[in-house]
């Protein structure tokens, strides 16, 4: 009976530490166990526990019955570094994530049931390293209701946007995403209502959310940041909460063990595209650069670069220039110059007149985390960029070293 007990409580452990990662996964079925194997992989240590974890389940089902206490101090420790509470995002107990944690701990009870009225642990056991199984399987089972259940707020989002009629502008991209938002919603601020989804509120949930909850009627633009973990999303999105300015910021590895090609990211993204009646696309990456001439004889394009003279919008060594003509500085290594060609390309693609947000340029936002920086007690600079890191955008993110001028053009901060 104490053994069980014992298997519980590891159980209910691991279960808590997977439904975060579940939750940080957008509860997409089978990310789990894939997020599992990498993590009980990832260093010696953890694939000692896991090996110790599973030889102590051996030991038990051979009716060594003390080696399910090993089991169930392995299945709430490990994997070591991925802890309960996180570092990134703490557990939010949603509805949602109530009715998975539901459905998730039924695998775990039955096994405790059978357990004690078997009087033999090895069901409860296999039950406890199995937890992120359950929770993938939860997660599947559950999908058609949970679309059930957003769909009524998603109807009311498409519904209250079509009333209010905002010029939409929607922004996808592997990195560069919030920032070039937040620059959209800077430049236009000084002459029209802009609502911009909050933080990273950039799924169909998310956006609805923010429709439902801040658009008011007096809103006039509304910038919808658009995330995507594989194809489909930004195309539903886009069903729901139609563009007039599609955008894409930049294309990088991300997501790249989903997608599984660059390519198919790229074709993810340019879903984007799709319903919109202007493209603004960043072409320093020879497959977006293929993507803005394929798109061009079906919808206007604006082409924007940080080394391309001849795109529409180049920002390049403190300055922006449109249509081959400079209009103004900015403030190099505050904004990465790629994000401010995109957020200016949006003001071409809406008709805006350059004197309205020229002297807009001298205070631009930097969101939280990407590439703050700060003086220590000690006087050393950190530079925060904490947000989210890729490897195309990491080689181009170091700050630069004191009098060697600004960063290079690659990165994404």
């Amino acid at each position: 009976m104490t053994t069980v007990v014992a298997l519980s409580a590891g159980a209910v452990f691991a279960l808590l530490r997977w439904l975060r990662v579940c939750q940080r996964e957008h509860y997409v079925p089978g990310s789990v166990t894939r997020f599992a194997a990498r993590w009980w992989s990832s260093r010696p240590v953890n694939l000692l526990l896991a090996g110790t974890g599973l030889a102590a389940a051996v030991l038990t089902a051979s009716g060594f019955e003390q080696a399910a206490y090993v089991v169930a101090a392995a299945a709430a420790v490990g994997p070591v570094g991925l802890t309960v509470r996180g570092t990134s995002a703490p557990l939010r107990w949603t509805p949602r994530l109530i009715r998975l944690a539901s459905a998730s701990a039924v695998p775990p009870l039955a096994a405790a049931v059978w357990s004690v009225r078997s009087a033999e642990p090895t069901s409860m056991t296999l039950a406890a390293l199995a937890v992120p199984l359950w929770v993938d399987l939860a997660s599947a089972a559950l999908r058609p209701l949970e679309k059930r259940i957003s769909r009524r707020w998603v109807w009311t989002a498409s519904r209250r946007l079509a009333e209010v009629a905002p010029r939409v502008v929607a922004i996808t991209g592997s990195y560069g995403k919030t920032s070039t938002k937040e620059l959209v919603r800077h430049l236009l601020a000084g002459r029209h209502s802009v609502l911009a989804s909050p933080a990273s509120f950039n799924n169909l949930l998310g956006l609805a959310r923010t429709i439902n909850e801040h658009l008011t009627p007096d809103v006039e633009v509304f910038v919808a940041e658009m995330g995507t973990y594989g194809p489909g999303e930004i195309d539903e999105m886009c069903r729901h909460y139609p563009p007039e300015v599609g955008v894409i910021t930049a294309l990088g590895p991300v997501h790249l063990e989903r997608m599984g090609s660059i390519e198919r990211i790229r074709d993810a993204k340019s879903e984007i595209l799709r319903r919109a009646r202007v493209g603004v696309i960043n072409v320093d990456h020879p497959l977006l650069a293929e993507l803005a001439r394929a798109e061009m004889d079906r919808i206007r394009v604006v082409t924007c670069s940080t080394s391309q003279p001849e795109a529409d919008v180049v920002c390049a060594d403190g300055r922006v220039s449109i249509g081959g003509v400079e209009l103004a500085r900015f403030q190099s290594g505050v904004v990465h110059p790629g994000n401010l060609a995109c957020a200016v390309g949006v003001l071409v693609a809406l008709g805006e007149d350059p004197s309205s947000w020229i002297d807009r340029l001298e205070d631009l936002p930097v969101p939280p985390h990407r590439l703050v920086s700060a003086t220590s007690e000690r006087g050393f600079v950190v530079f925060d960029d904490t947000f989210n890191a890729n490897p195309e955008g990491a080689r181009g993110r170091a700050p630069p070293a004191r009098g060697r001028g600004p960063p290079p053009a690659g990165g994404c901060w």
